[in-house]
């Protein structure tokens, strides 16, 4: 069996380890088991961690659970965060759910025949009928609150940190947690729970809780992966727009691509580690072959395109790096036809637009580009020299005569034109 802390060891993916727990997973398939949050219907990359962890655990003959915490999900977790979430209906949280079961498929086997195959498991099943009598008798009567009071993400609440103070519902929160451990332990001989590291005080509880109700000859272990940060020490995953999504509805598969492709090289040689699957050596020789000459970036490259294929396609890998071409280097109008409207919309978010009526089609090019309100010449004459020399291209082919008509033959999607002026300025126009 291969040996899953070494694993996360070399890949930089491990913070904190109970005692006994790298020995305990030497000697036995382990079942184990990571919480996620199902207050969005998709997750984005600060979930990925935690989800290679359990692709990892996977992959060394273990067991893994994604827990979905329907019932944990409607109240909040009060570690390192500064209010509460806002809760959910059942309905939302269902929804939530199988969405991210279907983005957790490409990462876990939930159908294979192997026993280690993945589960998914909602605490919400478990919670939703088990009343206040039944919680205190069972959980509460074993966990005291100054155990609970020592924690620091309850500390961080209590001493002023956070304007609105801590609620009853979130101080509560560790037990909750400490339960889904336990009924998991009991109901599914789960005997590990990993986590994000800012997740240890409640993971503690969990293994403390389950201690205390069925005795210390009970084993229950606990394992943390690091939060993801970028080199200069700002939140990884987050961009002007906010998190980079697993979703291509929430963020396309060319703006999810150029994410990986621009980090920094000290942030790609941590990320391909924590990322992909790419073995020790293959990383080594990538790391050597891009610190010979930085500029071709290979790292970034390589860990754009693992990342894009595993979450999305080597479709849309594909159409992502034609995309990039389109900008960044030479293309043709036939690649620029295959980009759906969101991505050509990403593509050239930052170059200028402009809007013009239907009713204009027809006119000549030199009339439509050079119409009031738009500057993508100076002058009528300068844009006849530039076609003149071949320095005008309209949906990136070249315009070989300045007063050709532009009809709805024309049209990408049925609405855009993209005008390119010598080699780096481009034009976007909505035809409405």
């Amino acid at each position: 069996m291969k040996n899953f802390v070494e694993e996360l060891k070399w890949r930089g993916m491990l913070a904190q380890i109970m005692p006994g727990t790298e020995e305990y997973l030497m000697e036995n398939m382990v079942s184990a088991y990571l919480g996620t949050d199902p207050t969005a219907d998709s997750l984005h990359i600060g979930h990925l961690c935690g989800i290679m962890m359990l692709r990892h655990l996977q992959r060394c003959g273990h067991k893994p659970y994604l827990l979905v915490g329907g019932a944990t999900g409607m109240i909040g977790d009060p570690s390192g965060k500064s209010q509460e979430r806002n809760l959910l209906d059942s309905e939302t949280l269902y929804h939530n759910q199988e969405a991210i079961k279907r983005q957790c498929a490409k990462f876990l086997d939930f159908d294979g025949c192997e026993p280690n195959k993945a589960e998914l498991v909602n605490n919400y099943d478990w919670m939703k009928d088990f009343t206040f009598l039944d919680f205190a008798r069972t959980v509460g009567k074993h966990i005291t609150v100054n155990y609970m009071m020592a924690k620091e993400s309850v500390q961080q609440r209590l001493n002023g940190t956070a304007r609105d103070g801590l609620s009853f519902t979130e101080f509560t929160y560790q037990l909750l947690q400490g339960y889904d451990f336990l009924h998991l332990y009991q109901h599914n001989g789960v005997r590990l729970q990993l986590g994000g590291n800012d997740q240890w005080g409640n993971m503690t509880t969990g293994t403390e809780l389950i201690r205390r109700t069925l005795g210390n000859e009970a084993q229950a272990y606990a394992l943390t992966c690091p939060l993801i940060t970028k080199a200069d020490g700002k939140k990884f995953g987050k961009t002007e727009s906010g998190n980079v999504w697993l979703d291509r509805d929430r963020t396309t598969p060319y703006t999810f691509y150029q994410f990986w492709l621009n980090v920094s090289d000290q942030d790609a040689e941590r990320y391909i580690k924590i990322f992909t699957d790419l073995d020790r050596q293959t990383i080594a020789d990538l790391a050597a072959e891009h610190a010979q000459d930085p500029g071709r970036r290979s790292l970034q490259r390589r860990l754009a395109e693992e990342v894009t294929t595993m979450v999305h396609s080597k479709e849309d890998l594909d159409i992502a790096i034609a995309a990039s071409n389109i900008l960044f280097g030479k293309a043709t109008k036939d690649e620029l036809a295959r980009l759906d409207e969101a991505t050509l919309n990403d593509v050239f978010k930052d170059v200028p637009h402009y809007e013009v009526d239907k009713s204009q089609l027809g006119a000549k090019a030199i009339d439509l580009f050079c119409a009031d309100g738009m500057s993508i010449f100076p002058s009528k004459g300068e844009m006849r020299k530039l076609v003149k020399g071949g320095g005008v291209s309209l949906n990136k082919e070249k315009l070989t005569a300045f007063d050709r008509p532009v009809t709805t033959d024309d049209l990408i999607d049925g609405k855009y034109l993209l005008v390119q002026r010598g080699k780096k300025n481009y034009y976007l126009i909505t035809v409405k």
